[in-house]
This record gives C-alpha cells, sequence and structure tokens, in this order.
C-alpha cells in the first residue's frame, strides 16, 4: 500500500520498519483533534495492521472506521477523552461567539448549535465510536480536497480589493496626479513581467535545473529515482505537498525577490499553489495528495514531462474579470452603505443616550435643591419666628411671687399696712 491517510496514517514498507509521515497542518479548525486521534490510532497494531491493507477508497467509504471496535481497551479511552476535550473546546467556542454578538441574555443551545461540526457525533460528547472515526474520516477527506478552492477564493479577493483601493486612490488625485500614478502602476507591471524562462512544473528541465543548481549535481548525470530520493526529506517513499512545493523554489525566484516593489510575496505563494496543484493533477494517479516513487517514474516517461507546453504565470492569467470586478465593487458598495446606516444609528443613539443623561442630571440637581430645602427651611422658620409667639405658652419671667422680693428700686408695703381701696372714680 503505497498512500497514508491526510498525510498522518503510517506506511508500512516492504522491510517491515515503521514510517511516520510528517505531521504538518492541515490548515482545518480541527487540526488539533484529529492529528491527536490518529496518534493514539497509530499506536494500536491492529489497526495498523488493518490500515496496511485498506486502499484509499475503501477508506473513505468508512471500512476503515469499522476496525475500532478491535482496537485495545487503552487506545478506547484516550480517544474517549479527546473526543470530550473536543466538545468542551467547541462549546467553549460557541459561548464565546455568543457573547462577542451580544446574545449574553439569550440561553444557548449547544446541541443545536454544534449540529454545524460534521467531523464527530455531538448527540454523543462522551465516548469515540466507530462513528466518530467515520465522520472524521470523510470530513477530513472532504475539506481537504476544498482546502485548495478557498484558497483560490481567498487569493481573488485579495487581488480585487487591491485593484479596488489603486481605483480608489486614482479618484483622489488631479488630473496630472493621475497620470503619474499609471505611469508607475505600468512601469511596475513591465518590470514584474521581466523576468528569466519559467520551467514548466514538474518537467524534466525543472527537475534537472534543481539537480544541477541546489543539489549541485552535473545535469548530464540526472537520474529520477535518485532525484527521488535526494528530494524525500523525511525518507517515507513518498513526496507529500510540502516536498513538491519545496521543488519549485528556485522557479519562483526567478519571479519574485521580496525586495523588489513590484513583486508581491502573496502572489508568489499562490503561484506556489498553482505549481503544486499541476503537478498533483499530472502525477498523482490515484488522488491521495501524495506522490509514490512509482507515481513519479510514471510520470517522467510521459511525453508532457519531456516536451512539456509553456508556463503562464499569474501575470499571465489575471486571477478575475472585469465582471467579477464589477460584482466585487458592488458589494463593497453595499457594505459601505449598511455600514453607514449603522453608523447614523449608532450616532443616533448615542445622542439619544447624551440627552437621556442630560436630564438625569437636571433631575438630580433639582433633587438636590429640594433635598436643601427640606432641611434648611425649619431653621429659617425657627430664627424668624416673633419674639411675642415665641413666648407664648410660656410663664412670665420676672414676675415676683408671693413672698418672693420685688427688685431694687420696686416699694412695697408693709404686710401689716391697710390696703387703701380702690377709688373707681378717680381713675383717669
Amino acid at each position: 500500500m503505497q498512500l497514508v491517510m491526510f498525510n498522518f496514517f503510517p506506511l508500512l514498507p516492504p522491510t517491515g520498519q515503521l514510517r511516520i509521515v510528517p505531521k504538518i497542518d492541515t490548515g482545518l479548525h480541527y487540526d488539533r483533534y484529529l492529528r491527536e486521534v490518529i496518534d493514539f490510532l497509530e499506536k494500536d497494531q491492529h489497526f495498523r495492521e488493518k490500515l496496511h491493507n485498506t486502499d484509499m477508497e475503501d477508506i473513505k467509504q468508512g471500512k476503515l472506521a469499522k476496525e475500532l471496535d478491535f482496537v485495545s481497551h487503552h487506545v478506547r479511552t484516550k480517544l474517549d477523552e479527546l473526543k470530550r476535550q473536543e466538545v468542551s473546546r467547541l462549546r467553549t467556542l460557541i459561548k464565546a461567539k455568543q457573547d462577542i454578538e451580544g446574545g449574553n441574555d439569550i440561553a444557548v443551545d449547544h446541541q443545536a448549535l454544534l449540529k454545524q461540526f460534521e467531523y464527530l457525533n455531538h448527540m454523543n460528547p462522551l465516548t469515540f465510536e466507530v462513528e466518530d472515526l467515520d465522520r472524521l474520516i470523510k470530513s477530513a477527506t472532504k475539506d481537504l480536497e476544498n482546502y485548495d478552492k478557498e484558497r483560490h477564493e481567498e487569493f481573488k479577493r485579495y487581488e480585487m480589493m487591491k485593484e479596488h483601493e489603486r481605483r480608489e486612490h486614482l479618484k483622489t488625485l488631479d488630473e496630472e496626479g493621475r497620470r503619474k500614478e499609471e505611469e508607475h502602476y505600468e512601469e511596475m507591471k513591465k518590470k514584474h513581467a521581466d523576468h528569466p524562462k519559467v520551467n514548466h512544473p514538474g518537467s524534466k528541465d525543472q527537475l534537472k535545473e534543481v539537480w544541477e543548481e541546489a543539489d549541485g549535481l552535473d545535469p548530464e548525470d540526472f537520474d529520477p529515482k535518485t532525484f527521488f530520493n535526494l528530494h524525500d526529506t523525511n525518507g517515507d517513499g513518498l513526496f507529500d505537498e510540502q516536498e513538491l512545493e519545496a521543488l519549485f523554489t528556485k522557479e519562483l525566484e526567478k519571479i519574485y525577490d521580496p525586495t523588489n516593489e513590484e513583486d508581491d510575496m502573496v502572489e508568489m505563494e499562490e503561484e506556489r499553489l498553482r505549481m503544486r496543484e499541476h503537478v498533483m493533477n499530472e502525477v498523482d494517479s490515484n488522488k491521495d495528495r501524495l506522490v509514490s516513487l512509482d507515481e513519479f517514474l510514471v510520470a517522467t516517461k510521459k511525453k508532457e514531462f519531456l516536451e512539456p507546453d509553456s508556463w503562464e504565470t499569474l501575470e499571465q492569467n489575471q486571477a478575475y474579470t472585469e465582471e467579477e470586478m464589477r460584482e466585487f465593487e458592488g458589494q463593497l458598495a453595499r457594505q459601505e452603505k449598511d455600514l453607514n446606516l449603522k453608523a447614523v444609528d449608532l450616532q443616533k443613539q448615542r445622542e439619544d443616550l447624551e440627552r437621556q443623561q442630560e436630564q438625569l442630571n437636571a433631575q438630580k440637581i433639582e433633587l438636590q435643591q429640594v433635598t436643601e430645602l427640606i432641611y434648611i427651611l425649619p431653621e429659617q422658620q425657627q430664627h424668624d419666628v416673633p419674639q411675642n409667639q415665641q413666648n407664648l405658652g410660656q410663664e412670665p419671667r420676672n414676675i415676683p411671687q408671693e413672698n418672693q422680693p420685688l427688685p431694687p428700686g420696686h416699694n412695697s408695703l408693709p404686710h401689716d399696712s391697710p390696703q387703701m381701696p380702690l377709688d373707681h372714680n378717680n381713675v383717669p
């Protein structure tokens, strides 16, 4: 068997020595979970033997997953633990997403949200079963097949955004400024296109150039099998995608220089991806995303290897059409309009809040004034009451009582003196 599942599963060569394909990042959001599951499956002797005798189509159809029932108890226990950790991670991510979207007061239905994650059975969050391995294999196969397509779409959006920003910048310039900017733009395009001939990726000419310049060997001694063994850096008998892409470095250096203004390193990586995809399509006959020695040697006997067509680089193949550009700019315009409406709405909400705050502040001041009046007025009233009103209800002071001496200067009648009768006729 000369395939490796997802660049992770082991290859058992004829010598019986176990070799493991390097654990590279697949770019999938569940990459870590995928790698950890495979790491533990590799530790089970029964599973390794079944993998050795199973072809890619049977793996994709789920036949290998059924062998999970026969792996050791220790491995199954560890897989259960890995699944519980992954479900917990997903729930945490979903909750964080809900919080960011402002749904803090909304009850999160984890089971409903977990349905979007097809690579595990979320209905059983506790144990790793045959269905989980089957889902993981099928999801990874599908997602890896779409991965390059998504990267191309992302690159197309990058190129359209770059062109959109250039056009918008031109609108801010006067006529003379636009003329100079357009001249500079055309000059940079011309400089970028002025590079040595690029060999067809995977052709004899391209590989011989690597043989001579990178390996330091005589091009007349070029041997495909020796070349393969030299560049199979991990010695597993296969070219994976990273090993293939490394073969194109010399060709890319002809086109791109990170010190040049006219060369875009994002475009360089897209060119590398295009080259790798082309070679995979030409050489990878069983479509396992790997190139075996046999596949490589078969390809070196084809006419395309000996007499290839010229290779068209990115500047000769624009990533988007003008119609796609118009649609993209229309989307940007709609997004900008929506953002402006939201900004107006947010500004209105801010003004309303400021107005409410002002009203609250005014009410607070008014309340403080009323409170002061409640406590201050009684004191003022106490000070403002007339003296005769303050003495009401009080016993007169300084009025001599019986047997009480009179104040100095007052004459008193002797106690034995007869009191004179009051003559009412003499009252004035």
